[in-house]
Protein backbone atom coordinates (compact mmCIF):
# COMPACT_ATOMS: atom_id res chain seq x y z
CA UNK A 1 0.00 0.00 0.00
CA UNK A 2 1.45 3.39 -1.32
CA UNK A 3 0.79 6.93 1.00
CA UNK A 4 1.53 10.05 -0.54
CA UNK A 5 2.32 12.86 1.60
CA UNK A 6 1.39 16.59 0.86
CA UNK A 7 3.50 19.49 1.97
CA UNK A 8 2.41 22.74 2.60
CA UNK A 9 3.54 26.01 2.02
CA UNK A 10 2.61 28.82 3.25
CA UNK A 11 3.31 31.94 1.02
CA UNK A 12 5.46 34.12 2.39
CA UNK A 13 4.89 37.60 3.64
CA UNK A 14 6.32 38.82 0.54
CA UNK A 15 3.60 37.65 -1.56
CA UNK A 16 1.41 38.29 0.65
CA UNK A 17 2.32 41.82 0.30
CA UNK A 18 2.24 41.93 -3.19
CA UNK A 19 -1.33 39.95 -3.61
CA UNK A 20 -2.54 43.13 -1.21
CA UNK A 21 -0.58 45.88 -3.16
CA UNK A 22 -2.07 44.93 -6.33
CA UNK A 23 -5.53 44.14 -4.87
CA UNK A 24 -5.41 47.61 -3.80
CA UNK A 25 -3.91 48.92 -6.98
CA UNK A 26 -6.69 47.26 -9.00
CA UNK A 27 -9.44 48.80 -6.45
CA UNK A 28 -8.25 52.56 -6.66
CA UNK A 29 -8.08 52.09 -10.47
CA UNK A 30 -11.92 51.30 -10.44
CA UNK A 31 -12.89 53.67 -8.33
CA UNK A 32 -10.73 56.38 -11.05
CA UNK A 33 -12.21 54.83 -13.56
CA UNK A 34 -15.80 55.31 -12.39
CA UNK A 35 -15.17 58.73 -11.06
CA UNK A 36 -13.65 59.41 -14.20
CA UNK A 37 -17.55 57.98 -16.03
CA UNK A 38 -19.23 59.88 -13.98
CA UNK A 39 -17.56 63.23 -14.71
CA UNK A 40 -17.80 62.75 -18.32
CA UNK A 41 -21.62 62.21 -17.67
CA UNK A 42 -22.05 65.02 -15.36
CA UNK A 43 -20.28 67.29 -18.51
CA UNK A 44 -22.20 65.97 -21.01
CA UNK A 45 -25.61 66.56 -19.22
CA UNK A 46 -24.47 70.31 -18.14
CA UNK A 47 -23.79 71.01 -21.75
CA UNK A 48 -27.16 69.48 -23.13
CA UNK A 49 -28.99 71.80 -20.67
CA UNK A 50 -27.07 74.76 -20.78
CA UNK A 51 -27.62 74.65 -24.44
CA UNK A 52 -31.39 74.65 -23.78
CA UNK A 53 -30.94 77.44 -21.76
CA UNK A 54 -28.91 79.41 -23.73
CA UNK A 55 -30.95 79.01 -27.00
CA UNK A 56 -34.19 80.11 -24.48
CA UNK A 57 -32.81 82.86 -23.12
CA UNK A 58 -31.15 84.57 -26.25
CA UNK A 59 -34.77 83.47 -28.40
CA UNK A 60 -36.55 85.61 -25.68
CA UNK A 61 -34.17 88.51 -25.48
CA UNK A 62 -33.44 87.69 -21.94
CA UNK A 63 -29.85 86.73 -22.61
CA UNK A 64 -27.62 88.68 -20.23
CA UNK A 65 -29.99 88.68 -17.71
CA UNK A 66 -30.14 85.03 -17.70
CA UNK A 67 -26.60 84.90 -17.64
CA UNK A 68 -26.38 86.98 -14.77
CA UNK A 69 -28.90 84.31 -12.56
CA UNK A 70 -26.31 81.76 -13.68
CA UNK A 71 -23.39 83.79 -12.54
CA UNK A 72 -24.78 84.23 -9.68
CA UNK A 73 -26.17 80.72 -9.16
CA UNK A 74 -22.55 79.63 -9.60
CA UNK A 75 -20.88 81.45 -6.91
CA UNK A 76 -23.70 80.71 -4.71
CA UNK A 77 -22.75 76.77 -5.36
CA UNK A 78 -19.06 77.41 -5.56
CA UNK A 79 -19.47 79.11 -1.79
CA UNK A 80 -22.11 77.53 0.07
CA UNK A 81 -22.10 73.15 0.00
CA UNK A 82 -24.98 72.40 2.28
CA UNK A 83 -26.77 73.89 -0.64
CA UNK A 84 -25.32 72.19 -2.97
CA UNK A 85 -25.84 69.10 -1.20
CA UNK A 86 -29.23 69.55 -0.15
CA UNK A 87 -30.16 70.17 -4.16
CA UNK A 88 -28.37 67.08 -5.28
CA UNK A 89 -29.67 64.79 -2.20
CA UNK A 90 -32.27 62.33 -4.12
CA UNK A 91 -33.75 61.75 -1.06
CA UNK A 92 -35.39 65.41 -0.21
CA UNK A 93 -38.84 65.87 -2.02
CA UNK A 94 -38.81 68.14 -5.18
CA UNK A 95 -40.84 70.34 -3.48
CA UNK A 96 -38.50 71.13 -0.74
CA UNK A 97 -36.22 71.90 -3.26
CA UNK A 98 -38.16 74.09 -5.31
CA UNK A 99 -38.89 75.85 -2.15
CA UNK A 100 -35.41 76.62 -1.80
CA UNK A 101 -34.99 77.78 -5.33
CA UNK A 102 -38.05 80.30 -5.12
CA UNK A 103 -36.33 81.98 -2.22
CA UNK A 104 -33.33 82.05 -4.07
CA UNK A 105 -35.26 83.56 -7.44
CA UNK A 106 -36.95 85.84 -5.18
CA UNK A 107 -33.84 87.26 -2.31
CA UNK A 108 -31.99 87.78 -5.76
CA UNK A 109 -34.77 88.55 -8.75
CA UNK A 110 -33.99 85.70 -10.96
CA UNK A 111 -35.53 86.08 -14.18
CA UNK A 112 -38.39 83.73 -14.90
CA UNK A 113 -36.77 81.76 -17.74
CA UNK A 114 -34.17 81.02 -15.31
CA UNK A 115 -36.56 80.38 -12.35
CA UNK A 116 -38.54 77.87 -15.18
CA UNK A 117 -35.06 76.23 -15.97
CA UNK A 118 -34.25 75.19 -12.34
CA UNK A 119 -37.28 73.51 -11.89
CA UNK A 120 -37.21 72.17 -14.82
CA UNK A 121 -33.77 70.28 -13.47
CA UNK A 122 -35.56 69.38 -10.70
CA UNK A 123 -38.24 67.74 -12.26
CA UNK A 124 -36.03 65.41 -14.39
CA UNK A 125 -33.67 64.77 -11.55
CA UNK A 126 -30.69 66.43 -12.94
CA UNK A 127 -30.46 69.62 -10.17
CA UNK A 128 -27.27 67.74 -9.51
CA UNK A 129 -25.57 69.02 -12.84
CA UNK A 130 -26.02 72.01 -11.68
CA UNK A 131 -22.51 72.90 -10.97
CA UNK A 132 -21.74 71.77 -14.39
CA UNK A 133 -24.46 73.54 -15.84
CA UNK A 134 -23.91 76.57 -14.86
CA UNK A 135 -20.25 75.98 -16.45
CA UNK A 136 -21.17 74.96 -19.48
CA UNK A 137 -23.61 77.71 -19.39
CA UNK A 138 -20.54 80.58 -18.86
CA UNK A 139 -18.11 78.91 -21.65
CA UNK A 140 -20.81 79.26 -24.59
CA UNK A 141 -22.10 82.64 -23.37
CA UNK A 142 -18.42 84.37 -23.23
CA UNK A 143 -18.49 82.12 -26.72
CA UNK A 144 -21.19 84.08 -28.44
CA UNK A 145 -20.13 87.23 -27.13
CA UNK A 146 -16.98 87.09 -27.66
CA UNK A 147 -15.76 87.90 -23.97
CA UNK A 148 -12.30 86.99 -22.98
CA UNK A 149 -12.05 85.25 -19.14
CA UNK A 150 -9.52 86.24 -17.21
CA UNK A 151 -8.34 84.99 -13.43
CA UNK A 152 -6.87 87.66 -11.94
CA UNK A 153 -4.71 86.24 -8.64
CA UNK A 154 -3.50 88.86 -6.30
CA UNK A 155 -1.70 89.09 -2.60
CA UNK A 156 -4.81 91.26 -1.03
CA UNK A 157 -8.39 92.08 -2.57
CA UNK A 158 -8.41 94.70 -5.03
CA UNK A 159 -10.61 97.05 -5.41
CA UNK A 160 -13.19 97.20 -8.18
CA UNK A 161 -11.74 100.21 -9.74
CA UNK A 162 -8.36 98.32 -9.74
CA UNK A 163 -10.01 95.61 -11.22
CA UNK A 164 -11.42 97.59 -13.67
CA UNK A 165 -8.62 98.97 -15.50
CA UNK A 166 -6.87 96.06 -15.61
CA UNK A 167 -9.59 94.63 -17.54
CA UNK A 168 -9.58 97.66 -19.61
CA UNK A 169 -6.04 97.01 -20.22
CA UNK A 170 -6.47 93.33 -21.03
CA UNK A 171 -9.34 93.90 -23.18
CA UNK A 172 -6.97 96.02 -25.32
CA UNK A 173 -4.40 93.32 -25.71
CA UNK A 174 -6.57 90.71 -26.59
CA UNK A 175 -8.97 93.01 -28.81
CA UNK A 176 -11.55 91.05 -27.23
CA UNK A 177 -15.14 92.88 -27.42
CA UNK A 178 -15.62 91.86 -23.34
CA UNK A 179 -13.48 91.09 -20.50
CA UNK A 180 -14.75 89.14 -17.39
CA UNK A 181 -12.45 89.19 -14.38
CA UNK A 182 -12.74 86.26 -11.79
CA UNK A 183 -10.43 87.70 -9.04
CA UNK A 184 -8.20 84.82 -6.51
CA UNK A 185 -6.75 85.64 -3.62
CA UNK A 186 -3.00 84.32 -3.31
CA UNK A 187 -1.11 85.26 -0.50
CA UNK A 188 1.77 83.54 -1.77
CA UNK A 189 2.41 86.43 -4.30
CA UNK A 190 3.50 88.27 -1.21
CA UNK A 191 2.48 91.48 -3.51
CA UNK A 192 1.14 92.70 -7.10
CA UNK A 193 -0.73 90.49 -9.02
CA UNK A 194 -1.05 87.44 -11.65
CA UNK A 195 -3.61 87.73 -15.04
CA UNK A 196 -3.98 84.51 -16.61
CA UNK A 197 -5.82 84.12 -19.48
CA UNK A 198 -5.93 81.16 -21.96
CA UNK A 199 -2.69 80.11 -22.14
CA UNK A 200 -1.22 83.64 -21.65
CA UNK A 201 -0.08 85.07 -18.05
CA UNK A 202 1.09 88.43 -16.90
CA UNK A 203 2.68 88.03 -13.49
CA UNK A 204 3.78 91.04 -11.80
CA UNK A 205 3.47 89.97 -8.25
CA UNK A 206 6.61 89.75 -5.85
CA UNK A 207 6.77 85.69 -6.27
CA UNK A 208 7.33 85.96 -9.89
CA UNK A 209 9.90 88.56 -10.00
CA UNK A 210 11.88 86.37 -7.34
CA UNK A 211 11.68 83.05 -8.74
CA UNK A 212 12.59 85.19 -12.11
CA UNK A 213 15.84 86.28 -10.66
CA UNK A 214 16.37 82.94 -8.95
CA UNK A 215 16.14 80.67 -12.14
CA UNK A 216 18.67 83.65 -13.85
CA UNK A 217 21.06 82.89 -10.82
CA UNK A 218 20.92 79.29 -11.34
CA UNK A 219 21.60 79.46 -15.39
CA UNK A 220 23.99 81.62 -14.61
CA UNK A 221 26.20 79.17 -11.79
CA UNK A 222 25.30 76.42 -14.35
CA UNK A 223 27.14 78.41 -17.27
CA UNK A 224 30.30 78.35 -15.17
Amino acid sequence: MQTSMRTHIAPSKAFVRGVAVRARTMSARRAHKVVTMAKIEYEAVGTAYANALLSTAQGNGALDAVHADIDAISTVMKDSQDIKEFLANPTIPEDKKKQMIAQMASESGFNKYTVNFLNILIDQGRIDAIVEVCDAFESKYCELTDTQVAVLRSAVKLEQEQQFLIAKKLQELTKSKNVKIKPVVDESLVAGFVVEWGSSQIDLSVKGQLDKIGNELMATANAQ
